[in-house]
């Protein structure tokens, strides 16, 4: 997701109008425990306060302090009784736009964002609230900011990111060409304060609303969806199966956890109250009919049945979403415990929401390692712990029983295997597998296993399908910041003096000769197995490259699994065959100092390309047959097929974001690929527990006991 320039932003001065400024009052007093409580969602909206300015706390309010309420909820009065009596100001605060998985009342997730209303509140057209103001009054036409919205609102849509988002997309949608009504739960805030205000009721303004679709719309279906606490069971809404009476069919209710998104894209016609759906409508290109007064109601975007007069500006669906979505709220980084901008909380979003809908049906776990355990669970058993099954027919049957997908250990499963297989990613830890160091990343493949080309796998349909939104300018920015921060897969020891220096003195000797690094692989490794076919030993490797390049300096990198006796590939005499063995070195310190990569399937090919070197494949890794390196290998049809040829940023959206989830170690929660990066370079990582270095120092005692490391 692109993020344009942030300078200019200070400039916007009526942000302060939803933001608290400098001069905030140093005691904002609280009186429930919904600022003041030891819950999670408690505490999150402190923090968000306290990085905002804001220290709630209790006490009897002064004229220069300011009372918190909870929008208009129903101990609001408290604060509102307080505030009058002191002469203190009275703020509101709400849940931002965009919010959780779950609604608060379902989970008692934390929200990711406030809205902070020093005027009123979003939802209560009885006065302007400071999102109200700011849609009135603010240029709205920074061209950064609006370019910023643009690739914002193109990102919810095509991750299906909403308020809550709970949502599975596995889900078929209605057939296109019905009207879309929306229902909303009772008593809410946004009705009691933007419906009831009028001359009817809520109860009349949603029957008059359902009435006009049928009436406006004689020959479409009328689709209602409810809101999702409702569909929970947790409050109830203004419809119900008494709507449907007479209608003859016509009007019906939406079943299942549809995304607000696909909805909206079969809607030919979209009626609201004041929900936030409507505001999605919006963006999502419709003109909603509106029978409330909502904040996005009134500014030339919707068709509006009570017109709010104080409302006369014209503008853009970007222009609201700037001042909606940028301006107004205060958005929180949980990762780094700071408040941040919207891209920052679309990252962290899809992340979380990624892992929800893959794993939110549970899963059964086949040939994983005792060690490995622990790390899976974390991975894959946040919404639905793991089962782990001893053999095929025990996780076929346990699959069969509970509804739950069968994932197995990639290297582990046979040809046969029907499930998701599971492998490490290309931004691992501090430290090798081998040595049980817990990974940041993991993938799941539904159709192979990228390091196996004879089929085809999730990851080669990633790099082959077209990029999303802003999907070309991430990738360049994270790109850029693992060079930046010499990230690598493993990230092991840095290149030794003398080292350096041996590799200086042949440059010198031999001023022509390209420098060549031949990294060493894993000889039993699945990727060696499965993608080489004449030559796949590291001496073949070594013996090719010099046949091919006889006048290059010639470096070899042993793998750091071979050097620290874990796993076989040693070549004895590979001093003879190379210029320079590099011991103990990691890969970025030595692609430094190289021209040019020659491999059969390693990673470090990988890791060349996005450093701008010539990698050339004797293999077929997942990086091979697209365009971007020499290939002497194999190349499956299907990639020299491919109609669109990746670009380098292309691969690296691929490799790096769509492909592989990661955990943050800090947090131990779903986290985006920048923070993985931020978290590697800084050394904030895993490490083995006790028990695990105990079993790292036994394995290769116990190597022969290959049943003990599979219980």
């Amino acid at each position: 997701m692109a993020r344009a320039p942030s300078s200019g932003r200070a400039d916007h001065s009526l942000r302060a109008m939803a933001r608290p400024t400098p001069d905030t009052p140093k005691r904002a007093i609280a009186f429930t425990g919904g600022f003041l409580g030891p819950r999670a969602q408690a505490r999150r909206i402190r923090r968000i306060l306290e990085l905002a300015g804001l220290r709630p706390q209790l006490g009897l309010p002064r004229p220069q302090d300011v009372v918190l309420a909870w929008g208009h909820s129903p101990r609001a009065w408290r604060a509102e009784a307080s505030a009058k009596r002191s002469g203190a100001a009275l703020w509101r605060i709400e849940d931002a736009f965009l919010r959780s998985l779950h609604p608060g009342r379902v989970s008692g997730e934390p929200p990711i964002g406030l809205l902070l209303d020093r005027c009123g509140m979003h939802y209560d057209p009885s006065r302007p609230s400071d999102l109200e103001t700011l849609l009135a009054t603010h240029p709205l036409n920074d061209d950064a900011m609006l370019h910023r919205a643009q690739h914002c609102i193109a990102r919810l849509r095509h991750l299906h990111l909403s308020k809550y988002n709970t949502h599975d997309l596995a889900i078929t949608p209605p057939e296109p060409g019905y009207v879309l009504v929306l229902d909303q739960v009772r008593g809410d805030a946004s009705l009691t304060h933007g419906a009831e205000r009028g001359a009817l009721p809520a109860d009349a303004v949603f029957r008059d609303m359902l009435d006009a679709a049928q009436r406006e719309h004689p020959d479409a279906r009328i689709l209602i969806r409810a809101h999702p606490e409702s569909t929970s069971g947790q409050r109830a809404g203004y419809y119900s199966l008494r709507d449907l009476g007479n209608t003859s069919g016509r009007v019906a209710f939406i079943d299942g956890p549809h995304s607000p998104w696909a909805l909206l894209d079969g809607a030919k016609a979209v009626y609201v109250v004041s929900s936030q759906m409507g505001f999605e409508a919006i963006l999502a290109g419709h003109r909603p009919r509106v029978f409330g007064q909502p904040f996005y109601s009134g500014w030339g975007l919707t068709a509006d049945e009570r017109p709010l007069e104080r409302r006369q500006r014209g503008l853009t669906r970007d222009q609201l979403f700037v001042a909606a979505m940028m301006l107004y709220p205060l958005w929180y980084d949980p990762m780094k415990d700071r408040l941040c901008e919207i891209e920052e909380v679309i990252d962290q979003l899809e992340a979380r929401v990624r892992n929800f809908r893959s794993d939110h049906k549970g899963y059964v776990a086949l040939g994983m390692r005792l060690w490995k355990r622990p790390a899976l669970q974390t991975f894959f058993g946040r919404h639905k712990a793991l089962v782990f099954a001893k053999d095929p027919a025990q996780a076929d049957k346990l699959a069969q029983t509970t509804g739950r997908r069968v994932i197995g250990w990639a290297s582990a499963m046979p040809e046969s295997f029907a499930g998701l297989r599971v492998e490490d990613g290309f931004l691992r830890s501090r430290g090798l597998g081998a040595n049980l160091v817990p990974p940041l990343s993991l993938a799941l493949d539904d159709l192979g296993i990228y390091y196996d080309p004879n089929k085809p796998s999730r990851l080669e349909a990633l790099i082959a399908a077209p990029l999303p939104p802003g999907g070309a300018t991430r990738a360049a920015r994270l790109r850029a910041s693992i060079l930046a921060s010499g990230v690598t897969k493993y990230n092991l020891e840095a290149l030794d003096d003398a080292a350096a220096a041996a590799i200086a003195g042949l440059r010198t000797a031999r001023p022509d000769a390209p420098v060549v690094l031949v990294p060493g692989q894993v000889e039993d490794d699945a990727s060696i197995r499965l993608g080489t076919h004449d030559i796949c030993t590291n001496r073949g490797l070594l013996e090719a490259t010099r046949a091919a390049m006889p006048e290059a300096i010639l470096v070899y990198k042993p793998h750091p699994d071979v050097e620290a006796g874990l796993r076989q590939g040693t070549v004895r005499d590979a001093a003879s065959l190379a210029d320079l063995v590099l011991d103990h070195t990691g890969a970025s310190q030595a692609l430094d100092l190289v021209d040019q990569v020659w491999t059969l399937t390693s990673g470090i090919g990988f890791e060349a390309l996005l450093r701008g070197l010539p990698v050339t494949c004797l293999g077929t890794p997942f990086y091979a047959g697209w365009g971007l390196t020499e290939d002497r290998g194999w190349i499956p049809q299907r990639r020299l097929a491919a109609t669109a040829r990746p670009t380098l940023d292309h691969l690296v959206h691929a490799v790096l974001i769509d492909y592989p989830r990661y955990l943050d170690p800090v947090t131990k929660t779903p986290c985006s690929p920048e923070i993985a990066v931020e978290r590697l370079a800084s050394g904030v990582v895993g490490t083995p527990s006790l028990a695990l270095r105990v079993l790292a120092k036994a394995q290769g005692l116990m190597s022969g006991y290959a049943w003990l490391w599979r219980r």
